[in-house]
């Protein structure tokens, strides 16, 4: 899994580069190099939350 990090500059300006980047691991966005965001692919999602359909189910 490769973890990609853009600015959020660069999320605004190139978000098919994001959504290409999120097929491939988790995409962090960062302001003021804080990270603040995180993109995932639907399929990361759902490993994540084992297939349900709310996070707070």
């Amino acid at each position: 899994m490769m973890i990609t990090r853009l600015t959020s500059s660069e999320f605004i300006h190139h978000p098919n580069q994001a959504r290409k980047a999120a097929s491939n691991g988790p995409v962090f966005i960062t302001d003021r190099e804080c990270t603040t965001h995180d993109l995932l692919s639907i399929k990361e999602y759902q490993q994540l939350t084992n297939g349900q359909q709310k996070i707070a189910d």
